[in-house]
């Protein structure tokens, strides 16, 4: 990623920050993670990252589209994917986590970790985020994977 991309996905990002440059500050001289409210430009859903990690390895395949913003919380062994806002919120499922208006993510910058948080794909500020369509499909595909290779990994 080159840095005027980095520097987009700062902007991006930061956008959604009730104080952008607050955001700004406290990435580059704080904790390094920022609350950033969902809804407006994105939500995010969170899902187990076993299956998190399956999902963005479906959809990044060569000769398709880079995917949209994903983080991974080591913390909580969660992948967040990054969606268009959806007010009806429809994205229900065992261990699914859906954030939209009203609820609160915290994001490192772009451009490295932050305690926990890390991004497999960094926004690059052109505001693209990743298909519902060829999301839950993936996590459809992804999901029957994982129930086959499931029993066999305890043998």
């Amino acid at each position: 990623m080159t840095n005027t991309m980095w520097m987009r996905g700062v902007e991006w990002l930061a956008a959604a920050a009730a104080d952008p440059r607050s955001c700004k500050r406290e990435w580059d001289h704080g904790e390094g993670v920022a609350l950033l409210e969902a809804g407006r430009f994105w939500d995010l859903l969170s899902v187990p990252d076993r299956l998190g990690l399956l999902t963005l390895d479906l959809l990044w395949r060569p000769g398709v589209p880079v995917p949209g913003p994903a983080l991974v919380d080591t913390a909580a062994g969660r992948v967040g994917f990054f969606l268009p806002p959806d007010p009806c919120g429809g994205w229900v499922g065992a261990g699914l986590r859906y954030a939209t208006k009203g609820a609160w993510v915290a994001v490192p910058p772009p451009y490295r970790p932050a305690r926990f948080l890390e991004w497999l794909v960094p926004p690059d500020g052109t505001g693209r985020l990743h298909s519902p369509g060829a999301l839950e499909d993936a996590l459809r595909q992804a999901n029957g994977s994982l129930a086959v290779l499931g029993p066999l990994g305890g043998q």
